[in-house]
């Protein structure tokens, strides 16, 4: 079965061609440069430029998998979460080629794309052996621990009480005036830095207080009082943005308390949930730092660590083809959804 797959959520204009699973195009036009100015997305300009680029993309898709409309089954599309213009142009592409090709569509959960990123590649996905397993989930604005006892089965165990570890390194990246987007501009910044040379906090690790969440606290994360703490240590130690060492030991110690928070929790709950595996997926699975500890970590419990090819970890439609691939091959029917949803949450297939 072929899928093509459309993904704009975001700033990300992403078509993929999929076929039994197996990744045969994934064409992506990224709007970073036009919203670099701003330090983050504007809504209106990624909607816009969603508009310009789409049909070109989709075309680009096609030639790279060699096929044509004609070679289709089906059509997947982003219908949730993500910024609510962003969404309607992918989801308003899909459904216009569904009725001109008379082709079903499926809908995806961005975030389900992002947890099954880490079996995408060049032949179909093989999910066998895999499960239960826990996903750390750090996309965007997103962050969170999921565990699935089988594919299509979601319970989130612990999630971000603030801001999201991609937010954290956005607002620190500016901060330490080092650009956007926050992720790539620090790592790259930080190598040679000491990530030991400032003790930043990692959030939530010191009881107390009243708790209102019905997660685990342990298994939680906070990422706002790292934001302030930075901010704090820039006002009391203005040579740190003057002095390059200085500075790039600070970025490197920012970045370590980010990886360092996510893989603790990581490891708390593989003490805590029995696994096969376990993953770390969306675009801050790229900080090397992070897939490092979680290889340690890997290594320290026996239990296997997937993680995503570069290509597949940011925002992609091959992700969204894929996991609608699976839900297929689950023996799911496709289910085309009346409208996007800017606040989709992730819910178990069986409802």
């Amino acid at each position: 079965m072929i899928l093509l797959g459309i993904e704009s959520s975001c700033d990300e204009t992403a078509v993929a061609v999929v076929k039994d699973g197996a990744v045969k195009a994934n064409a992506i036009y990224s709007q970073i440069a036009k919203h670099a100015p701003y330090g983050g997305v504007v809504p209106e300009i990624a909607s816009r430029d969603h508009v310009k680029k789409m049909p070109g993309i989709i075309e680009q898709a096609l030639a790279e998998a060699n096929c044509t409309f004609d070679d289709l089954d089906g059509i997947a599309v982003t219908y949730g979460p993500g910024l609510s213009s962003s969404l309607l142009i992918g989801y308003s592409a899909a459904r216009a080629l569904s009725l001109r090709l008379n082709l079903p569509i499926m809908g995806v959960n961005h975030h389900e794309g992002h947890i099954y990123s880490v079996f995408l590649g060049d032949e179909p996905p093989v999910l066998e052996g895999s499960f239960p397993m826990l996903t750390l989930l750090v996309s965007g604005g997103d962050t969170r621990l999921v565990y699935m006892k089988e594919p299509g089965h979601y319970e989130v165990i612990g999630q971000t009480i603030d801001d999201a570890a991609g937010e954290a390194l956005d607002k620190g990246a500016t901060l330490l005036g080092l650009g956007y987007p926050g992720g790539p501009v620090i790592q790259k910044f930080a190598e040679g830095g000491n990530p030991n040379a400032v003790r930043f906090p990692r959030g939530l690790d010191n009881p107390g207080g009243e708790w209102t969440y019905s997660y685990d606290r342990k298994l939680c994360f906070s990422f706002s009082g790292l934001k302030t703490s930075l901010l704090y240590y820039l006002q009391k130690n203005p040579s740190a943005l003057e002095d390059e060492n200085e500075k790039r030991d600070v970025t490197a110690s920012y970045q370590e308390a980010v990886a360092d928070a996510l893989t603790r929790r990581m490891e708390r709950a593989l003490k805590k949930y029995k696994c096969a595996s376990f993953s770390c997926a969306g675009g801050v699975s790229l900080n090397k730092p992070l897939r490092a500890k979680l290889a340690v970590l890997s290594e320290k419990t026996g239990i296997p660590l997937k993680l995503s090819t570069s290509k597949f970890c940011t925002d992609n439609a091959a992700m969204i083809a894929g996991a609608a691939a699976i839900k297929l091959r689950a023996g799911l029917p496709f289910a085309a959804p009346e409208d996007v949803n800017p606040n989709l949450t992730l819910e178990n297939w069986a409802g």
